[in-house]
């Protein structure tokens, strides 16, 4: 990775959908982020994304992982006093909660866009990050924005869902998400009953176990350029809810099949996977079904169905929202954005 770089904008996420969507909302805020410093885990996947930018690594820390959130904010604190930053920005998930209260204790504009999973209400970093003074707070749902947590736009602004030609189900994309300790070996063994018995399958299953399924080409995780190859090669795209796999699949044209993980099968920690599968099918961009749903005419429906870019989405509108919420007394020197 490129080291050491002279800049003022440092971005925060944690690995997993979190970075995919920082990554993405990263090109529509008003900084240089081609320039900027990168802070998140080090796994193929960052490693793919972030190729040639300025990174730093830090402790892995899963959800409620307090040791880690503190080892982290340690981190976070010799980060902030070795480079001259002015503004810090974070999807999450703990990564947030760590950096973000350090960055604006340190008199940097710090801001958190919530993830665009959070369709009724803000995650528990947010709840945390909202009681923290001079941590900016965003929304990427109208449906629960005020004016604690102003709407900023959604990552997912930009595209439009189409119809496209009959696809036979030959080429199949399954990817179920890697975050350590939650498997979803359920929708694998769906899928193995559903799935045609000639169809090309590539599946990346993280933390899944796969073990006398009888399947022979499981990788836990692929780096992120050969992922989106072999999504762009896919008739049909099936995955777990997450953020960051749903993006994928909508850059390389496709709408995927998105299964949400279920807290009540020890699957995730709670449910915000079916309110993301439930809003990007609303806006046709995603075919959705719980697990004992899913039948083999869903791969078809998802396959006839493509993706496009709409007009270039506009900028995030965080500059106008900073100087409403920007208190007469703040006398810091940092400049806020323009």
């Amino acid at each position: 990775m490129t080291r050491s770089r002279n800049t003022s904008i440092v971005f925060v996420a944690s690995t997993g959908g979190h970075l995919v969507e920082l990554l993405a909302l990263s090109e529509r805020l008003p900084v240089p982020a081609d320039e900027a410093l990168w802070v998140t885990f080090d796994t193929p996947q960052s490693r793919s994304l972030l190729s040639g930018r300025d990174v730093r690594f830090v402790r892995y820390a899963g959800p409620r992982d307090v040791m880690g959130a503190l080892v982290n904010a340690a981190a976070a604190t010799r980060i902030v006093r070795s480079r001259p930053l002015t503004h810090a920005f974070s999807t999450g998930a703990s990564i947030a909660g760590s950096f973000l209260p350090v960055a604006a204790a340190h008199g940097i504009e710090a801001h958190y866009l919530e993830s665009a999973t959070r369709i009724l209400g803000p995650s528990l970093t947010g709840r945390l990050l909202r009681l923290v003074p001079g941590v900016h707070l965003h929304s990427q749902s109208p449906a629960w924005a005020d004016g604690t947590w102003p709407y900023a736009g959604s990552v997912f602004d930009g595209f439009v869902g189409v119809q496209g030609p009959p696809t036979p189900v030959r080429r199949v994309v399954v990817t179920v998400g890697s975050l350590a300790g939650f498997g979803f070996r359920r929708l694998v063994e769906r899928l193995m009953d559903i799935l045609p018995p000639d169809a090309d399958v590539t599946w990346q299953i993280g933390a899944t176990d796969v073990a006398g399924l009888g399947i022979t080409r499981a990788r836990a995780t692929l780096p992120a350029h050969e992922l989106q190859a072999e999504l762009c090669r896919a008739d049909v795209v099936v995955a777990h809810a997450g953020v960051g796999t749903a993006l994928s699949a909508l850059v390389a044209g496709r709408t995927p099949l998105l299964v949400p993980r279920e807290q009540a099968y020890g699957e995730h920690v709670d449910d915000h996977q079916s309110q993301i599968a439930s809003e990007l099918q609303a806006r046709g961009l995603a075919v959705a079904r719980r697990v004992s749903d899913l039948d083999a005419s869903d791969l078809v429906l998802a396959g006839n169905r493509r993706v496009q870019r709409a007009v270039s989405p506009p900028p995030l509108d965080l500059a106008t929202l900073t100087r409403r919420r920007r208190r007469p007394s703040d006398r810091s020197h940092r400049a806020p954005l323009r």
